[in-house]
């Protein structure tokens, strides 16, 4: 069993950044798939980014390529988004999750490929 922690939620101008963490309770983090997602009030879940477990490769969702940067410090058991040029159609709740499939390179960008949830950290955008 993997338990996720997202930190770095808040309240930021349009144009601002913040920094997401997602700390991960098990040493077998290392070895699986991560992604992010995000859901806005009354909307879906939708994906903003994932990275394979060794860092090789990473993907993002159209609306926020060239403004986030999702990567992984294995060492420590987390993974980041850093979010920069913040808009307010980026204010939801974020959600880290895990994919129990050991070495897997493959990207994941649906919900239902994931094992594993934190409990969200709230990003809300002013303008």
């Amino acid at each position: 069993q993997v338990q996720l922690v997202e930190s770095g939620g808040g309240l930021v101008q349009a144009g601002g950044s913040l920094r997401l963490s997602c700390a991960a309770s098990a040493r077998t983090f290392t070895t699986y798939p991560m992604g992010w997602f995000r859901q806005a009030p009354g909307k879906e879940r939708d994906f903003v980014a994932t990275i394979t477990w060794s860092s090789s490769r990473t993907n993002y969702a159209d609306s926020v390529k060239g403004r986030f940067t999702i990567s992984r410090d294995n060492a420590k058991n987390t993974v980041y988004l850093q979010m920069n040029n913040l808009k307010p159609e980026d204010t939801a709740v974020y959600y880290c999750a895990a994919k129990r499939w050991s070495f897997s390179n493959l990207m994941y960008t649906a919900p239902d490929d994931y094992d594993y949830w934190g409990q969200g950290t709230q990003v809300t955008v002013s303008s």
